[in-house]
């Protein structure tokens, strides 16, 4: 129980210090902890549950997150994550390490492209957003991540939207998936109850004091520690899956 709840501060404080999703942090860390690769995706899916919820609720608080324009795009990632405990169930950990590193590749080349911001923004396309987040959430639930590493780019590069319409069209998106997929994966027996949900309430203190730090650090810097830190976590991860034993 003390090392749930260590591993859950640790996840919330680099969630929100680095502003990515535990995903990504938490799924390398249990794998390199001895849990199998299938149930750190369960475990993970259940913190992502949890902070999602919480953050989308603080955010609707404040008056960032616009319900009616993300939920078309958080429904198709409803129905798709839906999709992940048969995939998670069926598909070979050597695949579903490959996609993860994928998720992590696209993280990191997105560091080295600028995005020009529009002048004018394309009207929400509904139809558009629902097939994006089916298959956002079908790929990037089944990997134990909230999905906002594909989101961003596919809406921002190609769709030309805003920024700041992303994100909070993201943030609706991880909180529809995120329980849907924790759903999914239950009935695929893949969820570690205890683990997850200890996990999950530790990662919420872990996050207050995350970004509380990252608030006081200078941009430039927290954008370097940012990319050193998938770059770790990707070849950490081609260790892990690939090369040990």
């Amino acid at each position: 129980m003390i090392t749930a709840i260590i591993i859950g501060i640790i996840t919330g404080f680099f969630s929100g210090f680095l502003g990515v999703g535990g995903g990504t942090i938490l799924v390398p860390m249990l794998l390199f902890l001895g849990f199998p690769l299938k149930e750190a995706i369960g475990i993970s899916v259940t913190q992502m549950m949890m902070s999602s919820i919480y953050g989308s609720f603080l955010n609707y608080k404040k008056g960032l997150l616009k319900i009616k324009n993300g939920l078309s795009l958080a429904l198709g990632g409803a129905l798709g994550a839906s999709l992940s405990g048969i995939i998670v169930k069926y598909t070979p950990k050597e695949i579903l390490g490959a996609i993860f590193l994928t998720l992590v590749a696209i993280a990191i080349i997105r560091f080295f492209i600028t995005v020009k911001e529009p002048e004018y923004e394309p009207p929400i396309d509904n139809k558009k957003l629902f097939f994006i987040g089916f298959f956002v959430g079908a790929i990037a639930i089944s990997v134990g991540v909230g999905g906002a590493i594909l989101i961003t780019p596919i809406l921002v590069g190609f769709l030309k939207y805003k920024l700041k319409t992303t994100v909070s069209l993201s943030l609706f998106f991880v909180v529809f998936s995120s329980v849907f997929g924790f759903i999914s994966q239950s009935i695929a027996g893949h969820i570690n109850y205890t683990e997850g949900f200890i996990i999950g309430f530790a990662s919420l203190i872990g996050t207050y004091f995350g970004v509380k730090l990252y608030h006081k650090v200078d941009t430039k810097i927290h954008k370097k520690i940012l990319l050193i830190w998938y770059i770790f976590i990707f070849f950490a991860m081609i260790y892990k899956l690939y090369l040990k034993g």
